[in-house]
């Protein structure tokens, strides 16, 4: 749309409009879970990956987003969170390094051979979690 001064943008971008949407919606009726990660790579080969999923017993205390990137994720057909996130599992890797995942990396010589150790944590954090009809909403609270 071109605006009287010949500015060719527009004020709200689709997409941002429905991110609010989502986003609100997601808070208003979502789901509390309880979410953390950690793997060890040891000279690249994964040693321990540990993913836990848990519906929070209590209300979280925070109430604000994180952020305003929330996941989408398909819906097939599991409504259960656990099972979503492993079948979207490098999606969801993704988001968590980008919601402040830890990197941990040490490197040693030992007998002149080279080893190497990595650990991925992810701190246990409160996600509100909205299940619609196609897709599931996970989106990190403060």
């Amino acid at each position: 749309m071109r605006s009287g001064n010949g500015d060719n943008t527009q004020p709200f971008s689709i997409s941002s409009i429905i991110t609010f949407f989502i986003l609100s919606s997601a808070t208003l009726f979502a789901d509390e879970y309880l979410i953390s990660y950690r793997s060890v790579i040891q000279d690249a080969i994964v040693y321990n990956e540990t993913l836990t999923v848990s519906h929070a017993m209590q209300k979280c205390s925070q109430n604000e987003l994180l952020n305003n990137e929330a996941l989408l994720l398909p819906l097939k057909k599991s409504k259960n969170l656990k099972t979503i996130i492993l079948q979207n599992y490098e999606e969801f890797l993704e988001y968590l390094q980008k919601s402040g995942m830890k990197v941990e990396h040490f490197q040693e010589t030992r007998n002149s051979i080279n080893h190497a150790t990595t650990r991925l944590t992810f701190q246990t954090h409160c996600f509100k979690v909205d299940f619609n009809d196609n897709f599931v909403t996970i989106a990190p609270l403060k």
